[in-house]
């Protein structure tokens, strides 16, 4: 499936609300992924540049890595970032030559304000399991976690569970993690962990974020 790039922000969240109802939200999705990919977008003004990285999901080693440079497809409005960045993330993703079981997104699934961020979009589109994994909360409220790693507390919004704060590092601030699109939230959490031995983000975000930051040095012009 193609990504639709809107006109106006009535046309983008109308795509949203048409596209949310073929969500899979109970998985259970992969628990023991063979690959792992990650996917993170850089920008510089107008210019930007998405990164996919597959991981081995046993050793974290790179088993392949693609970056594609472009220009952003939409304007930034805070809930419809993935409108943004969906055009390139899809070129990069047709350039694999191996399919991941799991794609860990940088950013949010169900926790977004109409329960549709990019890891629910990307899910979506490309029909792989899909799941969000954020530095900073951007909806809904959560008591903090304990502070021991494998931590977590519900992260909920209008009374709905839409995520949990997921502590992977012993006094670290912890990540949220939402479903995007067939895993559950049991099982996104479990790899989570699985992909942070060392550090507080998941290892597929840490080398996509390192890639596509250099493509964005290394590519300065356009067509």
């Amino acid at each position: 499936m193609k990504a639709r790039i809107p006109r106006t922000i009535a046309e983008a969240e109308a795509i949203q609300d048409e596209l949310r109802p073929l969500l899979d939200l109970t998985g259970p999705g992969p628990l023991r992924p063979a690959r792992v990919a990650g996917v993170d977008v850089a920008y510089d003004g107008e210019r930007l540049a998405a990164a996919v990285a597959v991981l081995d999901g046993t050793t974290l080693e790179v088993v392949e890595q693609v970056a594609v440079s472009g220009r952003v497809a939409f304007d930034y409005v805070p809930g419809l970032l993935a409108f943004r960045e969906l055009p390139t993330l899809l070129q990069a993703l047709d350039r694999l030559t191996v399919t991941p079981d799991l794609i860990v997104c940088d950013g949010y699934g169900l926790a977004h304000p109409r329960r549709f961020g990019l890891a629910c979009h990307l899910g979506v589109l490309t029909g792989l399991p899909t799941i969000g994994v954020g530095k900073t909360p951007f909806v809904g409220s959560y008591p903090d976690p304990a502070p021991e790693r494998g931590s977590w507390t519900d992260l909920t919004l209008d009374g709905d569970v839409v995520g949990r704060v997921l502590r992977t590092r012993n006094g670290v601030k912890p990540v949220f993690v939402s479903v995007g699109h067939r895993v559950d939230l049991d099982t996104a959490c479990s790899n989570v962990l699985a992909l942070t031995p060392n550090y507080r983000l998941p290892e597929t975000t840490r080398v996509s974020d390192r890639l596509s930051r250099k493509t964005l040095v290394e590519n300065v012009t356009f067509d």
